[in-house]
């Protein structure tokens, strides 16, 4: 089987990959590779965060791979926090202070629309490529449903009443920002053979 490196450090994301391309590439981490050195993402673009990790690990390990950068986008916020979802309520931040930040934030607003998006950047053979996914919902006034991680606890997709952390992974991944952005690479990929 092939094998593709995903430049992620967080664990939750590098299981939500291997399950959605299970059996179509092996997809290692930047452990597997040796890869420790802490990779700067200072874009101000989701999209520019994600190449900025797929070319440190290409120019400095040499190896295929490709990264993504996620961004919660509030209607009412202006964008707000997008390219600083991770790290919303400070750089050393847990993911319930920024679901606490966000549910302050929304306090008292009647627009509640908002969207996931995920850019892939992918460096292959010497060429760069990307695929964005996007899924629009809205934030909920209260946390619901303990899997996922990050904002799921309070992001609805439109058309579904389950937020993304009461959702099956295989549910989740079949309608999420990162999920559609990885079809796209996988369908990209297949299609090279």
């Amino acid at each position: 089987m092939k094998q593709i490196v995903f430049a992620t450090n967080n664990k939750n994301k590098l299981r939500e990959i291997r399950e959605i391309m299970k059996g179509l590439y092996e997809v290692l981490s930047l452990d597997d590779i040796g890869c420790h050195e802490e990779i700067v993402e200072d874009a101000d673009t989701i999209e520019g965060n994600a190449k900025i990790k797929a070319d440190f690990v290409t120019n400095n390990y040499h190896v295929d791979c490709f990264a993504d950068d996620t961004g919660l986008e509030v209607e009412a916020l202006n964008g707000a926090p997008g390219v600083y979802s991770a790290r919303y309520a400070g750089e050393h931040c847990s993911y319930q202070d920024n679901v606490n930040k966000m549910l302050d934030a929304m306090k008292g607003k009647t627009n509640r629309k908002a969207a996931f998006r995920t850019v892939i950047a992918l460096n292959l053979d010497g060429k760069s490529y990307t695929f964005e996914g996007r899924c629009d919902g809205q934030i909920l006034e209260a946390q619901r449903g303990t899997d996922g991680f990050g904002y799921d606890p309070i992001f609805m997709s439109d058309g579904f009443n389950q937020t993304f952390a009461e959702m099956s992974h295989d549910d989740k991944n079949a309608i999420s920002h990162r999920g559609r952005a990885t079809k796209q690479l996988i369908a990209f990929l297949k299609d090279l053979g």
